[in-house]
């Protein structure tokens, strides 16, 4: 019998086989199978965050360890092993919240080779869900490497005119690092006997080998989060990913790095995650101011947040190596908190380059004439963005730095400018985009937010709201798992 976490990972190839057969039958019909494409993949999505909801209402918090487990034997001593802890279910159910949202936020964007469109993002739910469900090392290199693919065809086909240019730099930074996680799975394997994740876990290699074995997992999870200053193919991504692209590409794929750093990095590798723990702090560091300020000289909108992105990040490589419950736990917050936020901005984005089709900041001003419901939510987001308390963002920022606190004080002191700096560039755009003057006559005709695009603003709006003022919603998930996965590397570098 298939068990929910199968179910759910595979359930969107189910729409993708009904696409398939729809074109057989609609071949002269091409507005039925745009429209049809559309409909399936809309009800595949949501029939995905349905199991995704059953999953985490019969998910068991108390339990630190690898529920709803699968196990089939497969080839050569790999497995198919699934599995999620409660560090790993919240990613599943992120995944399964912000697909049918993409989906519809391309309803009317996207008129060329639909069907096509469809099938890539429902292949790339499959893929991602996978990687968070994955407790095998094969597996998991399958699902994590096969991710790649969909999105460069999202990028390279649907993507700006500079598309090509972005899509086989994001397939070859991603590529590179991988190469090298290959080759440390193959020396896992071989000296461990077992592809098994909980086992590895458990397995203690030799100091020296956990270093050159975390380095090679660490090209591949700093390009993938990314870190600085292997973070230039993201802003190109963003910039010519269509809308949905960048929605998933900011909520869900840039955090398949903090992912593997929490899953493999510190439970695998303790003492090389406490050795190279400096690093990643200054690199961290260095990618919050630099970035931030980056992002304060940007002209197009989606560049800026792409360059926010790789801030945020920089706190959550902080928080995770920061070696204490509180730093690990807000960065989990925060990667949730992320995909939830930075999503609803590149939609915002999305909303204003329908109408106008330019990203230019300099061509807008003066919006909340026109625009006083978008002003609103665009607002929202922006201080969200910021980490205004009642917002997911302040919890997670403020987590982090707590745990931070306690490993390095200069390092907290350092990354709390990112908090002004976020300020800066964020409330800039804002004023820029929003107030002032309608000096360009093109925007007197500017049109609000239809049903639309209010149906797909409103659970995002609820989300980052409730995990503001309820943080609870998350860390009581995942703070069994999280005190297990600190535990495992004290014990580690104790032992």
């Amino acid at each position: 019998m298939i068990g929910i976490l199968s179910l759910t990972t595979f359930f969107p190839l189910v729409g993708v086989a009904a696409i398939l057969l729809l074109r057989q039958f609609a071949k002269g019909d091409a507005e039925a199978l745009k429209r049809n494409a559309r409909w399936i993949t809309l009800v595949t999505t949501l029939a995905t965050l349905a199991l995704s909801i059953l999953l985490i209402a019969n998910f068991d918090p108390a339990q630190p360890g690898f529920q709803f487990v699968e196990h089939l034997n497969w080839f050569s001593g790999a497995s198919y092993r699934m599995g999620v802890d409660g560090i790993s279910v919240l990613f599943v159910v992120l995944t399964a919240f912000l697909m049918p949202l993409a989906i519809v936020a391309s309803w009317q964007s996207i008129q060329e080779r639909v069907a096509e469109y469809m099938i890539a993002f429902l292949v790339l739910e499959t893929l991602m869900i996978g990687v968070f469900c994955a407790l095998d090392l094969v597996v998991f290199y399958i699902f994590f490497e096969a991710a790649l693919v969909p999105m460069f065809l999202i990028i390279g086909i649907w993507g700006g005119k500079n598309r090509l240019y972005a899509a086989y730099k994001f397939f070859l930074y991603t590529l590179a690092g991988s190469v090298l996680m290959l080759a440390a799975i193959l020396t896992m394997i071989g000296v461990a006997k077992t592809s098994s994740i909980p086992e590895l876990m458990a397995y203690h290699f030799s100091p020296t080998m956990q270093i050159w074995l975390f380095l090679a997992f660490f090209a591949s999870f700093a390009v993938k989060m990314p870190m600085w200053p292997v973070h230039t193919w993201l802003p190109d991504a963003h910039v010519e990913a269509p809308t949905a692209g960048s929605v998933i590409l900011a909520g869900i794929l840039l955090k398949m790095g903090g992912y593997g750093f929490l899953r493999f990095s510190l439970p695998m590798f303790p003492s090389a995650s406490t050795y190279f723990t400096p690093l990643i702090f200054a690199l961290s560091v260095i990618a919050i101011i630099y970035t931030s300020l980056v992002a304060f000289r940007q002209t197009d909108i989606k560049k800026l947040i792409a360059y926010s992105s790789v801030a945020h990040m920089g706190f959550v490589t902080m928080g995770i190596f920061s070696g204490n419950v509180y730093g690990v736990q807000g960065a989990i917050f925060q990667m949730l908190s992320h995909g939830v936020i930075s999503g609803a901005l590149f939609l915002c984005v999305g909303v204003i380059y329908d109408r106008m089709h330019t990203r230019e900041i300099a061509f807008y001003g003066g919006l909340v004439n026109r625009m006083p419901w978008y002003a609103a939510v665009f607002m929202l987001f922006t201080m969200g963005n910021v980490g205004l308390p009642g917002t997911s963002g302040f919890v997670g920022e403020m987590l982090t730095m707590t745990g931070v606190y306690g490993a390095s004080t200069i390092t907290v002191l350092f990354a709390a400018t990112g908090v002004i700096l976020s300020a800066v560039y964020a409330l800039s755009l804002y004023r820029r985009v929003v107030f002032g003057e309608m000096v360009n006559p093109k925007l007197s005709a500017i049109a609000d937010l239809d049903l639309r695009e209010v149906v797909i603003f409103a659970p995002l709006i609820v989300g980052a709201l409730a995990l503001g003022v309820y943080p609870r919603l998350i860390t009581d998930v995942t703070s069994a798992s999280v005190e297990r996965l600190v535990d495992l590397w004290r014990a580690g570098v104790g032992g």
